[in-house]
């Protein structure tokens, strides 16, 4: 296992909401110099669903991101308290942004999203043998809703219309794990 050669000398919170913690360390990094590293502590896991049915279709959401300026596709996804368990935060997820409800689980996802600056952790998930009911959408979401083969979805981060990063790891491994 490696060391870790940086040195904190000291902490301090610079941001706090019910999302996240900002906090600025003084440091001596691993070349014996003094610096700075800022670091966003996330108070959620990001949690992110592909849904298939029998036939390989999935469904994709759609909305503005605000903090890209851009709207997005993406699996659906959302965070999951990591005081609750994270396959019930997917069960709500995928309920509340589509409506889906699946009978298999199946976590097969572990990544750090931008490690360099943050301790987000996001997983994904394969939910199959689904049922469809009503979304239960947040006051804060303006989804649209996109039922299309896995295959379609598997191009679109081929062809980079899809560029969440949860999202494309997910599509990315599911695809291989299909054989695509």
């Amino acid at each position: 296992m490696e060391e870790n050669n940086w040195q904190k000398l000291s902490s301090r919170q610079i941001y706090d909401n019910p999302w996240i913690t900002v906090e600025e360390d003084q440091v001596i990094n691993p070349g014996g110099g003094e610096g700075i590293y800022g670091k966003v502590l996330f108070k959620s896991y990001a949690i992110g669903i592909i849904p298939l049915d029998e036939d390989q279709n999935t469904w994709l959401v759609g909305q503005w991101r605000y903090t890209l300026g851009e709207y997005s596709w993406e699996i659906p996804m959302g965070g999951g308290p990591k005081a609750d368990e994270k396959l019930d935060s997917a069960k709500r997820e995928l309920k509340e942004e589509t409506g889906l409800i699946a009978n298999k689980w199946t976590e097969f996802v572990k990544m750090h999203t931008s490690n360099s600056v943050t301790d987000e952790v996001g997983f994904a998930y394969l939910a199959e043998d689904l049922t469809q009911g009503e979304t239960e959408f947040e006051e804060s979401e303006d989804l649209k809703i996109k039922k299309l083969p896995f295959k379609e979805a598997y191009q679109m981060v081929l062809d980079g219309q899809i560029t969440d990063s949860l999202s494309m790891v997910a599509i990315l491994k599911l695809g291989r794990m299909l054989g695509l």
